[in-house]
């Protein structure tokens, strides 16, 4: 019997269901009549509220013409959605937390990111998002798809209806040059345009702030009137966790690094500064 959930993993099977029924220009009873199932019970599964067995998932993806790769791929998945934790190694997998990722961030009430060595993603600009990417080993021909998804992103704090964020960002990520001078430029000044929302709460850390939680990592607390998730990523694998301790675990971290930051007004004037040194320097 299919399980009761809503974890990341339940999220991303039912997304990588959806959109494989929306590219065959299906609507959801259209293809439970052809598939002779019940049309709540499949939006249930393309909502990640229930699981489905992987050999409804099978008979799905069969009938909607999916083979290969992407056939594997989404299989690949079934299995595992009422874990705790969800460790992503593989780049197949990796890609299917992406999609997860942007289904919570649509869904968002309220986004914290920490991020203490870099711009947090949602705060990038484009030519900061290259360098890194180009930078950091992604294929040539991947690289501007890859932009135009984290770009794309931003909808989630600029929409008429936008999520509150928690941007709490490290001195490093200032003063690190990604690309060249006026591309850090460029991106100080922006940060300093976005602190200007109302919606968009932007702290720095300065290095005199001492130990706090970010310097173990960055991380992504996204909360929402759904289930919670705290995102992980390293350079070989991505992690969801949704457990209510592992989250409380994270708002507790998000808590205290916020305490050792600036203020917003200190924090706008302290990035400024640093632009402005910048820009100045030879």
């Amino acid at each position: 019997m299919a399980s009761n959930t809503r974890t990341p993993k339940a999220r991303a099977l039912g997304s990588a269901l959806r959109e494989a029924r929306e590219e065959q220009g299906l609507g959801l009873r259209q293809l439970a009549s052809e598939l002779g199932k019940n049309a709540g019970q499949l939006s249930r599964w393309e909502n990640g509220e229930r699981a489905p067995r992987p050999t409804d998932v099978a008979q799905i993806l069969t009938h909607l013409g999916v083979n290969g790769e992407r056939y594997e791929e989404i299989i690949a998945i079934c299995s595992g959605t009422d874990e705790p934790r969800w460790l992503a190694v593989t780049l197949p997998e990796q890609r299917q937390q992406l999609g997860a990722l942007l289904e919570f961030e649509r869904a968002a009430t309220t986004i914290t990111e920490v991020s203490p060595l870099l711009i947090p993603g949602l705060l990038q600009t484009s030519d900061y998002a290259r360098a890194i990417m180009s930078a950091g080993g992604v294929p040539a021909n991947d690289v501007e798809t890859r932009i135009a998804v984290r770009l794309g992103r931003r909808d989630v704090i600029l929409r008429r209806d936008p999520a509150q964020l928690v941007a709490l960002v490290g001195e490093a990520a200032l003063r690190q040059v990604i690309g060249a001078p006026e591309v850090m430029v460029e991106q100080l000044e922006y940060l300093g345009e976005m602190a200007e929302l109302t919606n968009v709460d932007l702290r720095v850390l300065p290095f005199s702030s001492g130990w706090h939680p970010a310097l173990e990592g960055l991380f992504l607390l996204i909360e929402s009137e759904q289930t919670p998730v705290v995102q992980l990523e390293s350079r070989r694998s991505g992690l969801f966790l949704h457990e209510p301790e592992d989250v409380q675990t994270y708002r507790e971290a998000a808590d205290t690094v916020r305490q050792a930051a600036m203020s917003p007004e200190d924090s706008s004037a302290f990035i400024a500064e640093i632009a402005k040194d910048m820009e100045a320097a030879p």
